[in-house]
């Protein structure tokens, strides 16, 4: 792992800041006249807000996330499915975890198994997040499993018996449902120190949609916001 640092001429910058910062420096990835893969969440909302400054430089986007979408539509960007676009040059999306490796967790936005087809058919996965997200070994975040409702008790006791503890994710007192219809598993107690094995395995349990580990399509640069600008990190 390399890295570089953008310096930061604001002193004491909000998380909030940060993720405007690493949103705005995700820019200098994206290929004019190409189609840009999006991801999920809050830090990418702030890239999708950049993205539209540059709207008229690119041919528009694949989501992950209905969410995505609905914001990336309603600044004037074309969204495309991912079946009509066979490859992008750059997929830009944030992470709950990211290790020396280019290895994430990911999930917390309940996008998990579209940011990782979107990802697949990147060239580049670009990475935006805040220096809190940079860990040694991955498994400190709960990791967000995609379930089949059914099997979700027995792959609840497939984690319980790796020394996992896995919640159903609820939202309003109901388990939340995925944009795929799907449930989402949140696991604590995993200390994943190899995480290509890990991914592998779990991918493998009958029921299991997607495994939030995000191994085999990693990142291959990371944009940290940090209190002194944005860190680049390439792997």
């Amino acid at each position: 792992m390399t890295h570089s640092t953008i310096p930061n001429p604001a002193p004491a910058l909000t998380q909030d800041q940060l993720k405007t910062l690493v949103g705005q420096a995700a820019l200098q990835y994206v290929v004019q006249g190409d189609i840009v893969g999006v991801g999920t969440g809050s830090t990418v909302n702030k890239f999708i807000d950049a993205l539209a400054t540059i709207k008229d430089r690119i041919n528009g986007a694949v989501s992950s996330s209905v969410a995505s979408t609905e914001r990336l539509q309603a600044l004037g960007i074309p969204v495309f499915d991912t079946n009509d676009v066979p490859r992008l040059s750059v997929y830009i999306d944030g992470a709950d975890e990211i290790d020396g490796n280019g290895y994430m967790v990911k999930g917390g936005g309940a996008a998990l198994t579209r940011e990782k087809i979107v990802a697949a058919q990147s060239d580049r996965f670009v990475c935006i997040a805040d220096e809190s997200k940079l860990v040694k070994t991955l498994g400190a975040f709960p990791l967000p499993v995609e379930v089949i409702p059914m099997a979700t008790r027995r792959v609840m006791a497939q984690f319980a018996a790796i020394g996992g503890s896995a919640k159903i994710r609820l939202k309003d007192g109901q388990p939340l449902v995925t944009d795929n219809g799907q449930y989402l598993l949140d696991v604590t107690g995993l200390h994943i120190s190899n995480p290509l094995a890990f991914e592998a395995e779990v991918s493998q349990w009958p029921g299991v949609v997607t495994v939030g580990v995000f191994a085999f399509q990693p990142a291959q640069v990371c944009l940290l916001g940090t209190a002194s600008g944005v860190k680049t990190l390439t792997f």
